[in-house]
């Protein structure tokens, strides 16, 4: 265990002479938030709520600086269910300065990214025993630095490296129309690619990625993370990085047509999807440590992930314009002999401007269904069955506030032989 843990810190060290390495000039900055964090509309497009901030924010962002500071919130009631109507509310703030420092200290091609969110509430989907969260929020209630790194990029973007603090789940697995959606396999990635250890935010963990886009309309990218079991407790407040656990090594290979493929990949908003634009994703997440069998107290060596999805444009009123119809599709598989939730499957349509209004409006429908494996069943239960769930919202944009009113059904929840309707809406804030 501790020679893991050896050549882990060696190779994240080893990254750092990446980064004296010359530089082309950088390519424009990617998204670098993810999921429902992440912003539906350009910022100039979209505003905040209050405002310039006397000019301070423009003046900023010419030294190449640009701040973000949202509340994100999702209001969810079970109206029906074999437990006890409940509503619940989750809420975030989040905060996240990222630094161009090609324009700040004249450092080409260099760039640092942080972010620290706040978050609590209640969690609707624990309380129903549910394997999809309604929320793509909810998790565990906490006030910390989430992720930092520092990038590099070579090429125009086309080649770069991070180093730092920050989660696999990001951005391996995550769903590119994630913003559209409100429960968790759609909105943000899918269920179980934790069984890995896969790192999530916010409880981020040491991590360093390669990044390659060989072709125009292609990308290939790796990274190593450290893949701790007990991430809240070992760091709680997220400032000192713990080299904890097993190295867990994720890849993916992406193809994007209709755009131009960039080294990291970003995710889509009001203006990537103009024209017949799309992203394929191949990745496999690998973690060398023990797992236990179901069967006996036993362990083996080794679990791994595999997933593939999919995100098109199917339908365009004009074929240069985002107004239409698009479509995703994920599934993933992992060993059923280590693995609970062993294979998750998403799919939806998502229809762009569909009401004739003067705000930019969404609706879509999201279809998820969890298997469980029969290996872990404890003996003389009954046999699980596929939970599935399927959601239909709306989303509308106003300026620098966002509500999208969801209702979510659910059958066979959790595996059993229950269902529940879930109603609610988020609503967030861009200050």
């Amino acid at each position: 265990m501790l020679g893991d843990h050896l050549k882990f810190i060696v190779f994240m060290l080893s990254a750092v002479c990446i980064f004296a390495l010359p530089a082309n000039a950088q390519a424009p900055q990617e998204e670098t938030l993810a999921g429902p964090d992440a912003h539906e509309a350009a910022k100039a497009a979209h505003g905040h709520l209050f405002g310039d901030w006397g000019g301070a924010r423009t003046r900023l962002l010419k030294r190449g600086v640009k701040l973000d500071l949202h509340y994100l919130s999702d209001s969810l009631w079970n109206v029906e269910s074999q437990q006890k109507e409940r509503f619940a509310s989750y809420d975030r703030v989040r905060g996240t300065v990222d630094v161009d420092l090609g324009t700040l200290v004249n450092l080409e091609g260099l760039s640092f990214h942080a972010t620290a969110v706040w978050q609590a509430g209640g969690n609707l989907g624990a309380y129903l025993g549910l394997i999809a969260n309604p929320s793509g929020i909810a998790n565990t209630n906490t006030f910390r630095l989430d992720s930092w790194w520092i990038e590099k990029r070579w090429l125009n973007g086309r080649v770069a490296a991070r180093l730092g603090q920050f989660a696999g789940q990001d951005t391996y697995g995550d769903q590119d129309y994630g913003k559209s959606y409100v429960f968790v396999p759609l909105a943000d990635n899918l269920d179980n690619l934790f069984t890995t250890i896969e790192s999530f935010d916010p409880p981020s963990t040491p991590a360093m990625e390669i990044s390659v886009a060989p072709l125009r309309h292609v990308y290939v990218k790796s990274m190593v993370l450290a893949g701790d079991r007990a991430p809240f407790s070992h760091n709680p407040t997220g400032l000192v990085p713990q080299f904890r656990g097993t190295p867990v090594s994720v890849s993916e290979v992406g193809f994007t047509p209709g755009k131009k493929a960039s080294a990291v990949h970003g995710p889509e908003n009001v203006e990537s999807r103009k024209g017949y634009s799309g992203l394929y994703q191949f990745g496999a997440a690998y973690n060398p440590g023990n797992f236990t069998m179901p069967a006996s107290a036993t362990t083996r060596p080794g679990n791994y992930l595999l997933y593939w999805m999919a995100s098109q444009s199917l339908w365009r009123v004009d074929p240069k314009e985002a107004k239409g119809v698009d479509g995703t599709f994920a599934y993933d598989w992992s060993p059923a002999n280590v693995n609970r939730n062993n294979t998750t499957l998403s799919a939806g349509l998502r229809f762009n401007e569909p009401l004739p209004l003067r705000i930019h409006n969404t609706m879509a429908l999201g279809y998820v269904q969890n298997s469980l494996s029969p290996q872990f069943l404890p003996s003389s239960a009954p046999a699980w069955k596929t939970e599935r769930g399927t959601e239909f919202n709306a989303l509308f944009l106003v300026g620098p506030l966002l509500l999208q009113p969801v209702i979510q059904y659910y059958a066979d929840a959790g595996g059993g032989s229950q269902r529940a309707v879930v109603l609610g809406f988020r609503t967030k804030v861009e200050f």
